[in-house]
């Protein structure tokens, strides 16, 4: 499925108390979503069955979060995190996302689930910079792993800065 990267500027919101659902596989294809996801997205369920979860990637959103996003899913364990998605026609939205891995009856690990909620807009004020200079890190390198790594380890070292790990970084906002 091939993407256009068109950007209207236009955000998207939902209710507060309403709640985004996806569940993926172990390669991030989407097994389900709730109507909401396809609702904010722009795609009807059909067309994100089977579809990578990257489908709704925003290009404001730093490689570095989804590397330590999949560092912990992967490792078994659960992860909060703040995300900008693109709708499909270039509308953004926010999200507060918990992710978690889903496992079987033997404990394997099997694909993720992932909630989200609508974000404190507090929250969003304060993690937009934070999202820009890493993105400016990881696009001031020719080479996209080397701004990657980059990008982690100021994230890194920003965490050891401020003396928290990332879960108290991130419920802080």
């Amino acid at each position: 499925m091939v993407l256009d990267i068109h950007l209207s500027g236009a955000e998207r919101f939902f209710d507060s108390d309403a709640l985004i659902v996806s569940k993926t596989d172990l390669k991030g294809r989407i097994l389900y979503s709730n109507r909401l996801f396809a609702d904010l997205a722009g795609y009807e369920e059909a067309e994100l069955i089977g579809a990578p979860h990257s489908i709704i990637r925003h290009p404001h959103m730093p490689r570095a979060v989804f590397r330590l996003l999949w560092e912990r899913i992967i490792g078994g364990r659960e992860i909060f995190a703040y995300v900008i998605n693109r709708s499909r026609n270039g509308d953004h939205y926010w999200v507060f996302a918990h992710v978690t891995p889903s496992r079987d009856l033997d404990g394997t690990i099997t694909g993720f689930h992932s909630s989200r909620r609508a974000p404190r807009r507090e929250a969003i004020d304060k993690i937009v910079p934070l999202y820009r200079h890493l993105l400016d890190i990881e696009g001031g390198q020719s080479d996209r792993k080397v701004g990657l790594h980059a990008s982690f380890a100021a994230l890194q070292g920003i965490l050891a800065r401020d003396q928290v790990g990332y879960d108290e970084f991130i419920f802080s906002f």
